[in-house]
């Protein structure tokens, strides 16, 4: 930034935007029911706060009248005074879709919270969206051209005024100025002209100080995640994050359970056709130390990505590499799953069936060719047998129907979703269920356990199991064009199973 002081009050600077902590993937997708109706959800997020954040609801179920929606925090004070709730409209020509604007104006761990009043009746949901600064808004070319323009203009009438005055301020009327006052002049327009750079100079320094502190303080960023390993045991410790703890009631900073685990860790190679999908465990005398003794998993590099929630909802994803030397013995065990595949290509993309084990199959329902981005899609996946019919043997994994990773070919984009959207659930949970705040808004910690989200499917019963359809869908969309993979990870006969599919997006 060169020289920006005299045009400060031209720029807004760093004020939060709103986004989950998906690596890259700023928009909240989400699908629940309100009462009787059925919702899909869209919130589109601002670059800054104060800000407008769009929200697009659609309503499978016919009937809805009036929806009003509300932006308020999940804990502390802000969730117990709301604001008024904002009208949202329906769309020309669709009954059954609404659209608004709702101004988010802090960070922090929010929700907006929809009451759909219709034919059948009313009923509430709550989505969780988390709200942070990502960017400052940059300044047009144009008007920096101009701005710099009138800057020099100043600078040179400044000068000006100042060899005027040394050369003439001293004459009487109609005097000439002799060369002893013409050299005064041109030796006082030289010193002006240095103090004015050295004004302009510090001024820069002083900008760019105050605009780091501004970043550091502002805008988000994900806390360190420190990978090392011994033998085959992997120790993550999380770095200390001065924007969580800068805001200790909207932020707190204790990690809680999502799916009955305090980290969810995806290791993936290059080529991304290796992924581990692991669980590690905290460490009883640092909270933010956690260790994993891994499974086999075959020498090489990998990216990393962990996944943590806070106490308020508030989720974060972290990213490291590691270098694996040698496998571990340890078998998979609990949750813990691997999966390989072809390498990612994008002459492969585009499949729309993965094999699993024991001839079975995981079928992509969707038209072939390219899928666009930024917008709102339904990925629905079946489960076949080896006769291509529909399996009944589906168990819930970790609480859900179905687990999912979206990844962009070069990792800039990294979304754990599932059959609710792309919410962490914990979060869900917190912004839905009373009984999970205390007296004081907080959450207290003997929170209810997580229900079946996304499981809109009726279940069946297999003796102590749980058994669920073949089918399990998605609601998410692309950030940006680009090639992803996409795993699909289900449960069957106690061992969970992963499809995977790529997709060319435009």
């Amino acid at each position: 930034m060169k020289l920006r002081l005299q045009i400060a009050f031209w720029m807004v600077m760093l004020a939060p935007a709103c986004c989950f902590a998906h690596l890259g993937s700023p928009d909240v997708y989400f699908q629940g029911n309100a009462g009787p109706y059925h919702l899909l959800v869209t919130v589109r997020t601002p670059q800054m706060i104060p800000g407008i954040a769009e929200i697009t609801v659609r309503s499978d179920t016919p009937g809805i009248g009036a929806m009003q929606a509300t932006p308020l925090y999940i804990v502390g004070a802000g969730a117990k005074y709301p604001p008024t709730a904002d009208s949202l409209q329906a769309a020309p020509g669709d009954a059954q879709t609404f659209t608004g604007k709702l101004w988010l104006m802090d960070a922090g761990s929010w929700q907006v919270r929809l009451q759909a009043n219709g034919s059948a009746g009313s009923g509430t949901l709550a989505v969780p969206v988390a709200a942070f600064a990502r960017s400052t808004l940059p300044m047009r070319k144009s008007l920096g051209i101009l701005l710099f323009a009138m800057m020099t203009l100043l600078v040179v009438a400044l000068v000006s005024i100042i060899g005027a005055a040394r050369r003439e301020g001293g004459l009487r009327p109609g005097e000439q100025a002799d060369r002893a006052h013409r050299r005064g002049a041109i030796r006082a327009m030289a010193i002006g002209l240095l103090l004015l750079i050295a004004a302009l100079t510090f001024g820069n320094w002083w900008w760019n100080t105050v605009a780091a502190a501004n970043t550091t303080r502002k805008i988000y960023q994900p806390p360190n995640l420190a990978v090392s390993l011994a033998g085959s045991t992997m120790t993550m410790r999380i770095g200390d994050s001065t924007w969580h703890t800068g805001r200790p009631d909207t932020v707190m900073t204790q990690i809680i359970p999502d799916h009955d685990h305090l980290m969810h860790l995806f290791l993936l190679s290059p080529k991304m056709d290796r992924i581990y999908h692991l669980h590690p465990d905290q460490s009883e005398n640092d909270p933010l130390v956690f260790t994993e003794n891994l499974p086999g998993v075959a020498p090489g590099h990998y990216k990393v990505f962990a996944d943590i929630v806070r106490a308020s909802g508030f989720p974060d994803t972290m990213v490291a590499d590691v270098n694996v030397a040698q496998s571990g013995a340890n078998p998979l065990s609990g949750d813990d799953s691997e999966a390989t595949a072809q390498p990612l290509a994008l002459p492969t993309a585009g499949n729309l069936v993965s094999p699993l084990r024991d001839g079975a199959r995981m079928v992509w329902e969707r038209a072939a060719g390219a899928l666009a981005s930024n917008q709102l899609i339904q990925f629905r996946f079946r489960v076949e047998d080896s006769d291509g019919k529909p399996v009944n043997n589906l168990e819930p994994y970790m609480g859900m129907a179905a687990h999912a990773e979206f990844v962009a070919s070069d990792f800039s984009v990294f979304a754990h979703v599932h059959p609710d959207g792309s919410v962490s659930m914990a979060a869900l949970e917190l912004a839905n269920t009373a009984a999970a705040k205390g007296d004081n808004g907080m959450p207290t910690m003997n929170m209810p356990q997580m229900s079946m989200q996304g499981m809109s499917t009726p279940e069946m019963q297999d003796g102590a199991r749980t058994l669920l359809p073949a089918e399990v869908s998605f609601p998410y969309g692309f950030p940006k064009a680009g090639l992803y993979r996409i795993f699909v990870q289900v449960k069957r006969q106690g061992k969970v199973e992963t499809g995977v599919f790529d997709a060319n997006v435009n």
